[in-house]
């Protein structure tokens, strides 16, 4: 099929369907094995609710398919469209939200503390801001967020909810059914932590402008719209403990994409990983690993985003009156 993403190949069993979901690399740095295994968790869980492919099974790391493959439900759908599809999207996520929690929660990982989870990634990611070739004003922009998000860690606040998440929610990762139902068909990093990162990540402009199949350039009242959409198929408890963490929450998820920008345009200069079903970590972000267009794509969406005026924009949503809080 089309290749769409940095992390997978997919492959197309016609007339069977079902899919080869062929992974490239591990975004959690583990290794082949534990990969495969992530990820096979991950479609069995969130499939349980009916929003995403059935796992028929697994083909385990080998020297010919280094990362091994999933073999999953192939899904009749297209792309979202975007404002149209938001609340399709809202209702996919509150189901996947409310699915039970099971007791045991290996191998995918929790985040009690969502803001530390989300913050460790970004810190890492932080790492690379010196050798990203960024912009004083860019800089500037990403240290003033880094700022707000460290002093935010340590300001004691209420407890937020706890649930199985998606992480990885740009429209893009969506396919909209016959029925009109929104089906998340790219899962890898699916883990126990806050529903307001997925509402963030699938409205964010780094997110809503990444794939040029579901391309839109959102209004406020648009996203708005989305997260009030969102709240209202909620139990009005667990709406009432969310609520005051969706802006917060939103702030730290541009922060974890942008930073991850940053890692990505000094880390695809490297050369790719060799003998990937023996390594260690799997994490391979060079651009040696899939098509030169694709590759474009990225470092012109990368561009972009680390541009100081994009940022200031993105920024906007919380900086400028009337925000967004007041809106939902």
């Amino acid at each position: 099929m089309r290749v769409k993403g940095l992390a997978h190949d997919h492959v197309a069993l016609r007339g069977r369907g079902v899919l080869l979901r062929v992974p490239r690399q591990s975004q959690f740095a583990l290794s082949a094995a534990k990969n495969l295994a992530y990820q096979a968790a991950c479609f069995e869980r969130v499939s349980a609710g009916g929003q995403a492919p059935r796992l028929h099974g697994t083909l385990a790391p080998q020297q010919r398919i280094p990362m091994g493959a999933l073999l999953v439900d192939y899904i009749e759908g297209r792309p979202p469209r975007l404002p149209q599809d938001l609340a399709a999207l809202a209702a996919c996520m509150a189901r996947v939200h409310a699915l039970p929690l099971p007791q045991e929660r290996a191998p995918l990982a929790v985040h009690t503390d969502p803001v530390g989870g989300a913050m460790a990634e970004i810190e890492a990611q932080a790492l690379y801001l010196d050798d990203a070739g960024l912009s004083r004003a860019a800089r500037s922009e990403i240290e003033a967020e880094l700022s707000w998000a460290r002093d935010f860690q340590k300001t004691p606040g209420g407890e937020q909810p706890v649930t199985l998440v998606l992480t990885d929610t740009h429209p893009g990762n969506f396919l909209i059914d016959a029925q009109g139902q929104a089906i998340v068909v790219d899962l890898e990093k699916a883990l126990y932590g806050s529903p307001g990162t997925d509402l963030a990540h699938a409205t964010i402009y780094s997110s809503t402008t990444w794939d040029t199949d579901t391309w839109a350039d959102l209004s406020l009242e648009e996203v708005a719209d989305f997260y009030r959409e969102y709240l209202s198929r909620l139990d009005p408890a667990m709406a009432a403990r969310l609520r005051p963490w969706l802006v917060p929450l939103r702030r730290i998820t541009m922060l974890r994409a942008i930073t991850w920008c940053v890692k990505w345009k000094v880390l695809h200069r490297a050369t790719r990983l060799d003998s990937k079903h023996k390594a260690a970590s799997t994490e391979d972000w060079s651009a040696e690993n899939t098509e030169a267009a694709l590759i474009a794509h990225v470092a012109g969406r990368v561009a972009e985003y680390l541009n100081a005026a994009t940022l200031r924009r993105m920024r906007a949503e919380w900086l400028d009156e009337p925000g967004l809080a007041a809106m939902i």
